[in-house]
């Protein structure tokens, strides 16, 4: 798939696969170096605008390496990249761990994957048909009731 990318910072690294082939998601960098205070949250810019096709969205979703070391991740995960916006890519990221979070510029700061998305109709109806699960939600499995 072919996806049209400007680059508004033309330092910034394109996104890319570190293991082409295995990975599904492509490495976003930041364009801009800041510090996420301990706790607090930065809208981090990427440099990057992007034209999804039709039938398409981009999703942002946080890089294990960072939450799992750090306790940085991406604050709206996962962040959705409509196929008509033309902006420029942004990452919110929240800084759950102890210390600040120093970011320099293409450090790699989230990952990208794109994904087709089905367009649908409402049917509506009366009443849903039964299955075995039921109006069962929210953790309804693991708790036995009195």
């Amino acid at each position: 798939m072919i996806i049209k990318v400007e680059r508004v910072n033309k330092e910034i690294e394109l996104p890319r696969y570190q293991h082409l082939g295995e990975d599904a998601g492509l490495d976003l960098h930041a364009a801009e170096e800041l510090t996420i205070k301990s706790g607090e949250y930065e809208l981090i810019k990427t440099g990057l605008k992007i034209a999804v096709p039709e039938g398409y969205a981009a999703f942002v979703y946080p890089r294990s390496g960072l939450a799992l070391k750090k306790g940085v991740t991406v604050l709206n995960a996962d962040g959705v990249i409509d196929s008509g916006y033309r902006g420029e890519v942004g990452v919110i990221l929240i800084n759950h761990g102890e210390q600040d979070f120093k970011i320099n510029f293409n450090d790699r700061i989230a990952q990208l994957i794109i994904q087709k998305v089905n367009i649908i109709e409402w049917q509506e109806v009366d009443n849903l048909s039964k299955s075995q699960r039921g109006e069962g939600g929210f953790g309804h499995t693991g708790i036995k009731k009195n």
